[in-house]
């Protein structure tokens, strides 16, 4: 069998996924866009079981899998509240000192998202979540 597209252009596809990102938020590089984009995911899992995180990544691109799995620790006590202004906050205390992460980066990033994924897998991933999850990654 064939090396899928999707491993293949994996790297030529993040880059611009995060050039995407460094746009829609008005961050200056994709450093930058790397740190919004995983504190984001990271935000987002700390809310999840293990079961449901593996569905949710199931419907994201090969690279933004691997970001959202890297360096998790499923004993991590799980986050309870989905407060929208608590989590941005959240978004912006990863690696603090270098984290430019605009007010409004979940909706940013949720938007380019969007726009990276096969919207039917996606959707199947999201519906095994509770509706909290699933408004997360609406772009409000």
């Amino acid at each position: 069998m064939p090396v899928p597209m999707e491993y293949r252009l994996a790297s030529q596809d993040f880059d611009r996924f995060l050039a995407e990102v460094a746009e829609a938020t008005g961050l200056a590089t994709r450093n930058q866009a790397y740190t919004t984009t995983q504190a984001v995911l990271q935000t987002f899992r700390r809310r999840l079981d293990t079961a449901q995180a593996i569905a949710f990544a199931q419907g994201l691109p090969a690279m933004l899998r691997a970001l959202f799995v890297m360096d998790w620790n499923p004993q991590e006590p799980r986050m309870t509240g989905w407060d929208r202004d608590a989590m941005s906050e959240e978004v912006r205390r990863l690696r603090i000192d270098h984290n430019f992460s605009p007010d409004s980066a979940i909706a940013d990033v949720a938007r380019v998202l969007r726009s990276h994924v096969d919207a039917s897998a996606f959707a199947r991933g999201l519906a095994a979540l509770p509706p909290e999850a699933r408004a997360f990654w609406s772009a409000k």
